[in-house]
């Protein structure tokens, strides 16, 4: 117990004397021209287009896997009869 009051406090007292060095400034104001907006919006509009196959590639699998399940339950359940 006293080994670990002894570690938290020191590792405070370590952290509070840190000077802040390497903390940012906010004295820069994001400033991209119009033709980076316009690439990056591109971009995200690729990324949106190519998730639309993927997602309908997604569901087809889901609903062959559910019609393979179907169709064994049913010969499986006229084999019973």
């Amino acid at each position: 117990m006293k080994g670990t009051r002894f570690f938290s406090s020191t590792l405070a007292l370590l952290l509070a004397a840190v000077p802040s060095a390497f903390a940012s400034t906010t004295a820069r104001v994001y400033s991209s021209s119009m033709l980076v907006l316009a690439f990056v919006g591109f971009l995200a509009l690729v990324v949106v287009i190519q998730l639309i196959p993927a997602i309908m590639t997604l569901i087809g699998a889901l609903r062959g896997l559910t019609k393979k399940q179907d169709e064994s339950r049913m010969a499986k359940a006229r084999a019973t009869e």
